[in-house]
Protein backbone atom coordinates (compact mmCIF):
# COMPACT_ATOMS: atom_id res chain seq x y z
CA UNK A 1 0.00 0.00 0.00
CA UNK A 2 1.13 3.09 -1.09
CA UNK A 3 1.83 5.96 1.34
CA UNK A 4 -0.77 8.10 -0.44
CA UNK A 5 -3.48 4.94 -0.45
CA UNK A 6 -2.36 4.91 3.36
CA UNK A 7 -3.87 8.40 4.17
CA UNK A 8 -6.40 8.35 2.26
CA UNK A 9 -7.98 5.35 4.00
CA UNK A 10 -7.53 7.11 6.98
CA UNK A 11 -9.33 9.64 6.47
CA UNK A 12 -12.20 7.63 5.66
CA UNK A 13 -11.93 6.03 8.72
CA UNK A 14 -11.46 9.19 11.01
CA UNK A 15 -8.58 10.72 12.01
CA UNK A 16 -6.60 8.87 14.82
CA UNK A 17 -8.91 5.57 14.30
CA UNK A 18 -7.59 1.96 13.06
CA UNK A 19 -9.22 -1.43 12.02
CA UNK A 20 -8.28 -2.69 15.67
CA UNK A 21 -9.19 -0.49 17.96
CA UNK A 22 -9.66 3.75 19.03
CA UNK A 23 -6.12 5.11 19.47
CA UNK A 24 -6.77 8.57 18.97
CA UNK A 25 -9.82 10.74 20.34
CA UNK A 26 -12.04 8.47 18.38
CA UNK A 27 -13.31 12.06 16.35
CA UNK A 28 -14.87 10.47 12.90
CA UNK A 29 -14.17 12.99 10.32
CA UNK A 30 -16.95 12.37 7.53
CA UNK A 31 -16.54 11.40 4.41
CA UNK A 32 -16.79 13.76 1.29
CA UNK A 33 -19.55 11.60 -0.28
CA UNK A 34 -22.34 12.26 2.34
CA UNK A 35 -24.46 15.11 1.54
CA UNK A 36 -24.80 18.04 3.49
CA UNK A 37 -27.75 18.19 6.63
CA UNK A 38 -31.32 19.14 5.28
CA UNK A 39 -31.72 23.20 5.47
CA UNK A 40 -34.31 23.50 8.64
CA UNK A 41 -37.99 23.63 6.96
CA UNK A 42 -39.69 26.99 6.57
CA UNK A 43 -43.09 27.60 7.80
CA UNK A 44 -46.06 28.65 5.30
CA UNK A 45 -45.60 32.13 6.34
CA UNK A 46 -41.78 32.01 6.25
CA UNK A 47 -41.87 30.81 2.57
CA UNK A 48 -44.61 32.99 1.38
CA UNK A 49 -42.62 35.85 3.42
CA UNK A 50 -39.39 34.84 1.21
CA UNK A 51 -41.11 34.59 -2.53
CA UNK A 52 -43.22 37.79 -1.74
CA UNK A 53 -39.77 39.70 -0.98
CA UNK A 54 -37.78 38.03 -3.94
CA UNK A 55 -41.18 39.34 -6.09
CA UNK A 56 -40.72 42.89 -4.64
CA UNK A 57 -37.42 43.13 -5.13
CA UNK A 58 -37.62 41.69 -9.00
CA UNK A 59 -39.88 44.24 -9.34
CA UNK A 60 -37.52 47.06 -8.54
CA UNK A 61 -35.01 45.75 -10.79
CA UNK A 62 -37.30 45.38 -13.56
CA UNK A 63 -38.40 49.23 -13.25
CA UNK A 64 -36.96 51.62 -15.44
CA UNK A 65 -34.59 52.64 -14.27
CA UNK A 66 -33.88 50.00 -11.76
CA UNK A 67 -34.81 50.94 -8.34
CA UNK A 68 -32.39 50.11 -5.83
CA UNK A 69 -33.85 48.64 -2.37
CA UNK A 70 -32.30 51.62 -0.48
CA UNK A 71 -34.06 53.80 -2.52
CA UNK A 72 -37.25 52.71 -2.43
CA UNK A 73 -40.33 54.32 -0.54
CA UNK A 74 -43.77 53.74 -0.36
CA UNK A 75 -44.90 55.08 -4.15
CA UNK A 76 -42.93 52.10 -4.97
CA UNK A 77 -44.61 49.83 -3.14
CA UNK A 78 -48.32 51.74 -4.37
CA UNK A 79 -46.93 51.23 -8.03
CA UNK A 80 -46.53 47.34 -6.63
CA UNK A 81 -49.58 47.22 -5.75
CA UNK A 82 -51.44 48.27 -8.43
CA UNK A 83 -49.65 46.35 -10.38
CA UNK A 84 -50.70 42.85 -8.48
CA UNK A 85 -54.23 43.80 -9.19
CA UNK A 86 -53.72 42.23 -13.09
CA UNK A 87 -53.72 38.92 -11.00
CA UNK A 88 -56.15 39.12 -9.07
CA UNK A 89 -59.33 36.93 -8.63
CA UNK A 90 -61.94 39.26 -7.55
CA UNK A 91 -64.55 40.48 -8.90
CA UNK A 92 -64.83 44.15 -7.70
CA UNK A 93 -68.17 45.62 -9.56
CA UNK A 94 -67.89 49.05 -11.17
CA UNK A 95 -69.70 51.88 -10.05
CA UNK A 96 -72.11 52.02 -12.98
CA UNK A 97 -72.34 47.99 -13.11
CA UNK A 98 -76.36 46.74 -12.55
CA UNK A 99 -74.48 44.29 -9.84
CA UNK A 100 -72.58 47.19 -7.96
CA UNK A 101 -73.57 46.49 -4.26
CA UNK A 102 -74.78 43.18 -5.04
CA UNK A 103 -73.05 40.71 -2.88
CA UNK A 104 -74.25 37.44 -4.91
CA UNK A 105 -75.07 38.33 -8.61
CA UNK A 106 -77.39 36.65 -10.55
CA UNK A 107 -74.82 36.75 -13.38
CA UNK A 108 -71.58 37.16 -15.28
CA UNK A 109 -70.29 41.13 -15.68
CA UNK A 110 -67.47 42.69 -17.50
CA UNK A 111 -65.97 44.34 -14.41
CA UNK A 112 -62.35 43.64 -13.38
CA UNK A 113 -60.60 41.08 -11.37
CA UNK A 114 -58.68 42.53 -8.47
CA UNK A 115 -56.65 41.47 -5.49
CA UNK A 116 -58.61 41.26 -2.88
CA UNK A 117 -58.08 44.12 0.51
CA UNK A 118 -57.70 41.21 2.72
CA UNK A 119 -54.60 40.07 0.38
CA UNK A 120 -52.92 43.19 -0.15
CA UNK A 121 -52.83 43.81 3.59
CA UNK A 122 -51.07 40.18 4.43
CA UNK A 123 -48.85 40.88 1.56
CA UNK A 124 -47.69 44.37 3.41
CA UNK A 125 -47.32 42.47 6.78
CA UNK A 126 -45.11 40.13 5.25
CA UNK A 127 -43.08 42.77 3.51
CA UNK A 128 -42.73 45.46 6.29
CA UNK A 129 -41.44 42.22 8.49
CA UNK A 130 -38.94 40.85 5.41
CA UNK A 131 -38.00 44.77 5.09
CA UNK A 132 -36.72 44.95 8.81
CA UNK A 133 -35.40 41.09 8.66
CA UNK A 134 -32.99 42.14 5.30
CA UNK A 135 -30.99 44.80 7.59
CA UNK A 136 -34.09 47.66 6.57
CA UNK A 137 -34.52 50.13 9.39
CA UNK A 138 -37.59 50.16 10.43
CA UNK A 139 -37.85 54.21 11.11
CA UNK A 140 -37.69 53.63 7.48
CA UNK A 141 -39.87 50.96 6.31
CA UNK A 142 -41.61 52.04 2.86
CA UNK A 143 -44.34 49.17 3.78
CA UNK A 144 -45.30 51.16 7.27
CA UNK A 145 -45.97 54.17 5.49
CA UNK A 146 -48.96 55.81 6.25
CA UNK A 147 -49.76 56.63 2.75
CA UNK A 148 -49.75 52.78 2.98
CA UNK A 149 -52.64 52.38 5.46
CA UNK A 150 -54.13 55.08 3.64
CA UNK A 151 -54.38 53.08 0.71
CA UNK A 152 -55.25 49.69 1.71
CA UNK A 153 -58.20 51.01 4.23
CA UNK A 154 -59.72 53.04 0.86
CA UNK A 155 -58.96 49.37 -0.69
CA UNK A 156 -61.16 48.41 1.64
CA UNK A 157 -64.12 50.39 1.52
CA UNK A 158 -64.47 50.51 -1.83
CA UNK A 159 -64.33 46.43 -2.16
CA UNK A 160 -66.74 46.39 0.70
CA UNK A 161 -69.25 48.64 -0.99
CA UNK A 162 -68.60 47.49 -4.59
CA UNK A 163 -70.00 43.58 -3.71
CA UNK A 164 -72.23 44.79 -0.73
CA UNK A 165 -70.49 43.32 1.92
CA UNK A 166 -70.41 46.04 4.91
CA UNK A 167 -66.87 45.86 6.51
CA UNK A 168 -66.99 45.34 10.24
CA UNK A 169 -64.44 45.86 12.54
CA UNK A 170 -64.10 43.06 15.10
CA UNK A 171 -64.94 44.31 18.51
CA UNK A 172 -62.73 42.58 21.25
CA UNK A 173 -64.31 40.11 23.62
CA UNK A 174 -64.81 41.29 27.13
CA UNK A 175 -63.94 38.97 29.74
CA UNK A 176 -67.36 39.11 32.10
CA UNK A 177 -67.64 38.34 35.30
CA UNK A 178 -69.10 34.62 35.80
CA UNK A 179 -71.49 34.65 38.65
CA UNK A 180 -70.74 31.67 40.87
CA UNK A 181 -73.65 29.28 42.05
CA UNK A 182 -73.93 30.42 45.62
CA UNK A 183 -74.41 33.74 44.29
CA UNK A 184 -77.32 33.17 41.70
CA UNK A 185 -78.72 30.75 44.21
CA UNK A 186 -78.46 33.74 46.90
CA UNK A 187 -80.19 36.61 43.91
CA UNK A 188 -83.11 34.19 42.30
CA UNK A 189 -84.15 33.51 46.53
CA UNK A 190 -84.02 37.19 46.88
CA UNK A 191 -86.36 37.93 44.36
CA UNK A 192 -88.62 35.40 45.86
CA UNK A 193 -88.67 36.99 48.79
CA UNK A 194 -90.18 40.18 47.59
Amino acid sequence: MSSDQHLKGRSELGEGSSSGGDRGGGAIIPSDNQPPPAPPQLSRYESQKRRDWNTFGQYLKNQRPPVALSHCNYSHVLDFLRYLDQFGKTKVHLQGCVFFGHPDPAGPCTCPLRQAWGSLDALIGRLRAAYEENGGLSEMNPFASGAIRVYLREIRDSQAKARGIPYKKKKKKRNTPIMKANDEETSSFRMQQS
